[in-house]
Order: structure tokens, then sequence, then C-alpha cells
């Protein structure tokens, strides 16, 4: 049916991307468990990091295992139904994280669901990011500094394993990691960014 149609294929994986992208699981998760609307709290992100700032754990070890499985579920089932549309399958799901419609396109900063998508689609290239983003969040507990850093790992590996055809679209998400991060660069260069555990984070 959609082999009659080119553009149909790709269209329907970036919208499935998207739609599974956009769960904000930690709204969800912090609401259902009475810690509070999280976009009240600390920064007001959904992600990982700022769920940890309720003082609930397991709520961020839940949201970040969320964030992480929809990007690498969202390239799976896309490529399971759509061969070849895994990359555009993964694109979406970053935008529907980054860029929700349910949270009027408020949404989180990609960091753990970019690492879903890159080991899905090359995990190589996942077991580099996943290793630089925790080995920097170990030595320098800085969530915001591995984050990006481990966001611009990604394009750096694809292209050193050869994978030319993913390196645009990686270091495109990297660059909106980045630029979802802007806050915390002026803060890194000021040298005002709070690490985890500190009394102000």
């Amino acid at each position: 049916m959609f082999t009659q149609i080119p553009w149909a294929a790709p269209a329907i994986a970036i919208l499935l991307g998207y739609l599974l992208g956009s769960i904000p699981f930690g709204v969800l998760l912090t609401r259902f468990a009475g810690a509070g609307d999280l976009r009240t709290i600390g920064s007001g992100n959904i992600g990982a990091t700022n769920v940890l700032r309720t003082g609930r754990k397991g709520l961020a070890a839940a949201t970040l295992l969320l964030d992480l499985g929809k990007g690498a579920a969202a390239v799976l089932l896309a490529e399971a139904l759509f061969p070849g549309t895994a990359p555009l399958a993964g694109m979406g799901a970053f935008l529907g994280h980054c860029y929700p419609v349910w949270l009027k396109f408020h949404g989180g900063k990609g960091v753990a669901t970019l690492m879903g998508i890159v080991v899905a689609l090359h995990w190589p290239a996942g077991l580099v990011y996943a290793a630089v983003w925790l080995g920097l969040l170990a030595a320098l507990r800085i969530s915001s500094l591995a984050g990006m850093t481990a966001a611009i790992s990604a394009p750096v590996s694809a292209a050193f394993w050869g994978r030319i055809d993913l390196v645009l679209l990686l270091l495109g998400l990297a660059l909106i990691v980045l630029w979802k991060h802007r806050e915390n660069v002026d803060r890194l260069l000021n040298g005002t960014e709070p690490r985890i555990g500190s009394k102000r984070d």
C-alpha cells in the first residue's frame, strides 16, 4: 500500500517517532507518584536530572530509562515496519522529546533520548556515548557538561566507524542538544553551574 506513495513510509516513521518521543515520562511519573508538577520544580526541565531534584532517586532512574527506551523503541519499530526509515524515526523521537505538542513544545534537553536513538542506530557509537556520558558524570558530577559532550561524541563516533550516513543526522541532533543547554553553557562559563548532589542542585 505504502509503496505507491513514496513519501508515506518516511512520513509515518517521523510521526511515529515524534509521538513516542513526545511522551513526557518525567512529568507523568512525578505526578502519579505525588511529587508535584515537575515543570514547577528546579529548572522546570522534564528530564531525569530535574526529577532527581524531587529527592526521588527511583523516579529519576525510571525517567532516565524510559526516555532512553522511547528513543530506541522508535528506531527499532520504524525499521521493522518500514525498513530504511530508522534514522527518520530517531529524528522524530528526538524532536518529540525536546518539543512535545502535549506540553506546548516545552520539552526536555534530549540527552537520554538521543542515547537510545544512537544505541539503536549503531550500537558501537552508543557504547561510546554511554561511556562518555557516565564517565564524565561520575568524574565531574556536572550533568549538563557530561550530556553535551556525550551528544557531540555521537557524530564523531559514527564518522570513526564509517557510518557517514548517520553523521549529518547525529550532528544536527547534537547541535540541538547544545542549543537546549545554552543557559547551562552560560553558567559553565561563569563557574556557577551546580554539581549533582550540591545543595544548590
